[in-house]
């Protein structure tokens, strides 16, 4: 049966995003997933964002500048809620303003939750499920429930990349790669470490933007550029991105914090790069240990690691993603939970 589907992005970056966004690329794979389907979607986002769905906006450009403020964001989420009787089910993916607001509606509400939810999100989250019991949430990996277990969890849902943009390329390139944003959590400086004990090139690209990403990347980064072959290439494109995944020899994946996915997993993995990860948030969700990754225990052990990461064949970290990570298995299992949102609203 088609659906109508009332789909809201996060209003910071246009979908899908030309270089940073996470959230924003998951969406606009499963709009693009659910029209194919044969559904009926109409996504919410900026409106320089390009879809086959329907796009509905408030803001004609993404408003970036103005990130993290209420307005842009409570505007954003009404203008779908205004609507949602035109919708069997609305899914948010935008924060949690949106899924305080799905209570009020008498359409079927799920939302994804895409950040960690320890500490004050997880404080939130409660304060939501209070408000809006109605509203099933989604968890994009087992491991990001574990602070928050007794929350309305209607489904586990891990996101999906575009197979198409991340061709394989089967051989062992000559550098390690750091891909994500310059802060301590993310771990670029750690990644600094690991090549300098294995004496090999570093390839470093991600967001620095933000004030506190400005700091980190003075302190802990900048000092080593053009050191023992150490390199920041700044905010790639999605085809340099892609260029530096497939001559990879391994790709870092250094955080100490509970990361609820990390799509450059998927990513570096869907182009034969294996990935040297440390044991956090949702990293043996995503690794097969031995087969597309190896996961250690303390990044300390990451240079020892990369031998292991060495014997792994590349095209069966190919497979690994098409069977885990594909659109139509997440378009899929979306699907079946808008279905059962709507018969339980029934």
């Amino acid at each position: 049966m088609a659906l109508r589907i009332g789909l809201i992005a996060p209003v910071w970056f246009p979908v899908p995003p030309p270089r940073y966004g996470g959230i924003e690329l998951v969406v606009s794979l499963l709009a693009d997933g659910l029209v194919d389907a044969g559904h009926e979607v109409t996504l919410f986002a900026s409106g320089d964002s390009h879809t086959k769905a329907r796009v509905s906006w408030v803001y004609p450009e993404a408003p970036s500048d103005s990130i993290g403020m209420a307005e842009p964001e409570l505007r954003h989420a009404l203008s779908c809620y205004a609507r949602h009787a035109e919708f069997d089910v609305v899914h948010d993916h935008s924060g949690p303003w949106a899924a305080v607001l799905g209570g009020s509606v008498d359409t079927p509400v799920v939302h994804t939750a895409h950040g960690p939810l320890d500490g004050v999100p997880g404080e939130i989250y409660a304060l939501v499920a209070r408000v809006a019991p109605g509203v099933g949430l989604v968890s994009i990996s087992q491991n990001q429930r574990r602070p928050r277990p007794e929350l309305p969890w209607v489904a586990t849902v891990p996101n999906a990349i575009d197979l198409s943009l991340y061709p394989v390329k089967p051989h062992q390139g000559e550098y390690l790669l750091f891909l994500g944003r310059m802060t301590s959590d993310k771990g670029c400086h750690r990644a600094i470490a690991v090549a300098r004990e294995l004496g090999l090139p570093l390839r470093i690209a991600g967001k620095r933007r933000d004030p506190e990403e400005l700091e980190y990347f003075a302190q802990f980064v900048e000092p080593h550029l053009g050191h023992n072959d150490i390199e920041y290439l700044g905010e790639v494109p999605h085809g340099r991105k892609v260029e530096l995944l497939q001559d990879a020899r391994a790709t870092l994946f250094l955080i100490d914090w509970e990361e609820p996915f990390g799509l450059v997993m998927i990513e570096s993995m869907a182009c034969g790069t294996p990935v040297i990860a440390t044991r956090h948030g949702a990293v043996p969700e995503v690794i097969e240990h031995g087969v597309s990754g190896v996961i250690v225990d303390h990044f300390r052990e990451m240079a020892a690691a990369l031998a292991a990461a060495d014997a792994l064949d590349p095209l069966e970290c190919r497979r690994y993603v098409e069977r885990r990570f594909s659109p139509e298995r997440m378009v899929a299992d979306y699907v079946a939970v808008y279905e059962a949102a709507i018969e339980r609203r029934r």
